[in-house]
């Protein structure tokens, strides 16, 4: 078990709210160890008949570690987006080779096999179908000849999962708005950055269509409300995160401020956890992550004079600071994911 003494992320703890190659290597030794750790295991499987009990490499071939399904395909993401951010990192070679291993043709091929049983058409829904295309998006946005090789193999997958994201919207009358895997916002919004990267102008415009009818006829969300006790998304941020991507600035800009007039106190300091040996307490230190890349986002999408702005802005730093120091806990319960968290919303674009 990866310890966070060793890693050095208590020792030193981290404040900075850019990615440095130190902590690129630390998170990327996380991952690295993480995608190849098969048990402890929570498998998301339907078993119609006692041939159904298998082990999770079995099930899974390219990713069956870290803990669960979706947790292993973001620890995928978390080392391709470090290997092009640092191409130089220490850890570049290895991660080549575990991507190598994972992302090869037939490994996919079984992932598709699984997906292909009638038992798992809720299989991951939706987010893990939301990282495994921000994974294929990863890939395919780059010029390296193993990152096309990865994706080149990742596209039967990818294109099965998105086709069943066009099925299944259409029938999903209303958004999910929770805090945990099924929230509607944050699986739409990997999946339109994937439509957009791959020029999947069908998906795109489905995406966009269902995102307006969600969500923006929403006023005044009741984000006080929040957090609830074992969140790892904002309800809120994530559909204000999604929104920009879908509306043009000067309508985004109208939008939010009649959807969150002003950023609750609740929403400006980090959620507290008591227990981070606790697989659902830990939640919360992904939620500080997730509300700061959110944050961070959403106010690149306002003006300069906005100033709601200033405030997001203020309130992703204290998230982050508080967050960044607790990736590597010595709990695999939080460790097995929240390095993927810490990267994105390290490598998210800020003002």
């Amino acid at each position: 078990m990866i310890t966070a003494l060793a890693l050095g992320l208590l020792a030193t703890p981290a404040v900075a709210t850019d990615l440095k190659t130190t902590d690129a290597s630390r998170f990327a030794r996380i991952a690295l160890q993480c995608i190849t750790s098969e048990f402890p295991n929570k498998p998301d499987h339907v078993m119609a008949d006692a041939a159904g009990v298998r082990a999770p490499r079995a099930m899974h071939p390219a990713f069956y570690g870290c803990y669960d399904w979706h947790s292993s395909v973001h620890g995928h993401w978390l080392l391709a987006r470090l290997l092009k951010t640092f191409p130089d990192l220490p850890e570049a070679g290895e991660i080549r080779r575990a991507l190598g291993e994972s992302l090869s043709e037939n490994n996919v091929a079984g992932e598709v096999e699984y997906l292909n049983q009638k038992e798992t058409k809720s299989f991951e829904r939706t987010y893990g179908w939301a990282w495994l295309l921000k994974l294929a998006a990863e890939l395919h946005a780059s010029s390296d000849d193993d990152f096309r090789g990865w994706s080149k193999n990742l596209k039967p997958l990818a294109e099965a999962l998105a086709a069943r994201l066009e099925a299944f919207l259409p029938k999903q009358t209303y958004a999910i708005r929770t805090g945990v895997h099924p929230n509607t916002a944050f699986g739409i919004a990997f999946a339109l950055d994937y439509a957009r990267e791959l020029g999947k102008t069908k998906l795109e415009d489905l995406l966009v269509e269902r995102s307006r009818f969600y969500y923006l006829n929403d006023r005044s969300v009741p984000a006080s409300w929040e957090p609830s006790g074992e969140d790892f998304l904002s309800p809120a941020l994530m559909e204000a995160d999604l929104m920009r991507r879908v509306l043009k600035p000067v309508d985004f800009a109208g939008w939010y401020s009649q959807f969150l007039p002003e950023l609750p106190i609740n929403l400006r300091s980090p959620a507290t956890v008591t227990d981070r040996s606790d697989p659902k307490l830990v939640h919360l230190d992904g939620l500080n992550l997730s509300r700061a890349w959110a944050m961070r986002a959403v106010a690149t999408a306002l003006a300069p004079g906005d100033p709601q702005r200033k405030v997001l802005l203020e309130s992703a730093e204290r998230h982050l600071t508080d967050a960044l120091t607790n990736v590597a806990s010595g709990h695999y319960e939080g460790e097995h994911w929240l390095a993927t968290f810490a990267v994105y919303a390290l490598t998210t674009p800020s003002p």
